[in-house]
């Protein structure tokens, strides 16, 4: 039989815990309470527990005995005097580095053991996330003691240091000079990749996390120096890393060869990071798409090195190849999207439409009808364009009239003066649209010498001012990259 007294003693317990995980302000006054360990702060209490008393001297040491003693609410994973008898010297060598590995084990809020979540991924106070599963395991530490309360909060006495770990960028950061991709990844710094990396690195910035603003990588493709999400990065040794950018450089011609290898390099280290941490048993079950585009095949057999990171995995690889057909992306326009017009408002003749093809499915285009100009034209721009040959093809839909109409597309020039075109890449066309043609057809091909943005690409109507036969009608435009 369970006494009363016993009774009420775990259900004021289980009231105590419940407050604590649900409210993050000052806990109430407990002083009406016999019970001693809620006239004791945290700091107190894990002083004068004996299983982490050594902890207890670390808090002493960095000061975060007087914050534990404060009014607001914390939660605490305090490792066994046995555990930091474990800890690597070097984590506890300096006060800087004593202050961090103490706030990796600090929460602000109560944590109970007891919730309804498998897994309360937790800010520490060292600004990085550990993950606290089923009340049980604190990051890869296991819970020994748990829902020890204080006047402030909480304590969980675990079996292992919480270890502040580097995160991904840190980490490569650390590998500049002794590996190639690593360095270069550090000199996008400097190097814009495109011009809105520039409007950052105007300012000067000092602070730790300056990297996430300035650098063209993390600024463009994942921020590594995030320590909110998980990611996945792999990374290649030197020969591997310089083969991938040997394979692209081709296709990445530049003004001079400096700049066409920094490009090079840029498309071949974007696809080795992804916005989630995939465990190593879970590698082969792992479809990996870049957010380009680019599918990349992971052979585990060519895994040299497995790093855990504090907000992800790095993989060090010996060998990770792309082939180009997967590399070089295929370009989509879509209709009605363009970036302008040519020869006068004619917004009133233009349409946007939400059509249905000959087996059901929704598309969008953009059809520019009865506007009485000859060549007429629609403009559009293309970012990330290879040094290679393009074919070119479109889906325009002549739904509405029951005549054939002519359109051809002019690819690059520049706008003289006068509103002419110079020195275009090319004229694909004129070509037929005849009426309820649902397919996509090829138009022709051009070349581009020099990788990266062109900024007019023209659907021109045909030169005549008759309507009825000067219609634009456009659902997309895909250029498709030639392998050499």
């Amino acid at each position: 039989m369970i006494s009363i007294n016993t009774y009420i003693k775990s259900l004021f317990a289980s009231i105590t815990l419940l407050a604590a995980v649900s409210c993050s302000n000052t806990w109430e006054d407990h002083s009406s309470t016999n019970d001693d360990n809620l006239k004791l702060t945290l700091s107190e209490r894990i002083k004068n527990t004996p299983e982490t008393s050594e902890f207890g001297k670390l808090l002493v040491e960095t000061g975060f005995d007087d914050e534990l003693s404060n009014s607001k609410t914390y939660t605490v994973w305090a490792p066994t005097n046995a555990a930091i008898a474990q800890v690597n010297p070097d984590l506890l060598s300096d006060l800087a580095s004593k202050r961090l590995f103490v706030q990796n084990h600090i929460a602000l809020t109560a944590f109970s053991s007891v919730t309804e979540q498998d897994t309360v991924t937790v800010q520490m106070l060292s600004n990085k996330y550990l993950e606290f599963k089923n009340g049980t395991v604190m990051a890869d530490a296991n819970v020994v003691t748990a829902d020890q309360y204080a006047a402030n909060g909480l304590f969980h006495i675990i079996s292992k240091a919480l270890e502040p770990k580097a995160n991904i960028w840190q980490y490569l950061k650390e590998k500049t000079g002794s590996n190639a991709m690593s360095s270069y990844l550090s000199t996008l710094n400097e190097f814009n990749i495109y011009q809105s990396d520039s409007i950052a690195k105007a300012f000067e910035f000092h602070e730790i996390y300056a990297d996430s603003l300035t650098n063209s990588y993390l600024k463009n493709v994942y921020n590594l120096n995030n320590e909110k999400n998980k990611y996945t990065f792999f990374l290649l040794e030197d020969d591997a890393y310089n083969s991938e950018v040997g394979k692209l450089e081709p296709y990445l011609t530049k003004s001079n060869q400096d700049s066409t290898t920094t490009y090079a390099s840029y498309f071949a280290v974007r696809d080795f990071a992804f916005h989630k941490a995939v465990a190593r048993e879970k590698l082969s079950e792992t479809v990996f798409v870049s957010r380009f585009g680019v599918e990349v095949d992971i052979d585990e057999t060519k895994i040299v090195e497995e790093v855990q990171l504090s907000n992800g995995i790095v993989y060090i690889m010996s060998s990770l190849d792309v082939p180009l057909e997967k590399r070089l992306l295929t370009t989509i326009i879509e209709g009605e999207a363009p970036s302008s017009f040519s020869q006068g408002d004619k917004r009133a003749n233009t349409f946007y439409r939400e059509r249905e093809d000959l087996d059901g499915v929704m598309f969008f285009d953009i059809m520019v009808q009865n506007h009485g100009v000859p060549l007429f034209a629609i403009n559009y721009s293309a970012n990330n364009l290879y040094s290679t040959t393009y074919n070119v093809y479109w889906r325009a839909i002549n739904d509405i009239q029951t005549n054939t109409f002519q359109q051809s597309l002019r690819i690059g020039g520049g706008i003289l003066p006068d509103g002419t075109i110079a020195d275009p890449i090319a004229e694909l066309g004129p070509m037929d649209v005849a009426p309820n043609i649902y397919d996509e057809i090829f138009i022709g091909e051009f070349t581009l010498n020099e990788a990266g943005r062109l900024d007019l690409i023209s659907l021109i109507a045909a030169n005549t001012a008759v309507n009825g036969n000067n219609t634009l009608s456009l659902d997309y435009l895909k250029l498709v990259p030639v392998i050499k």
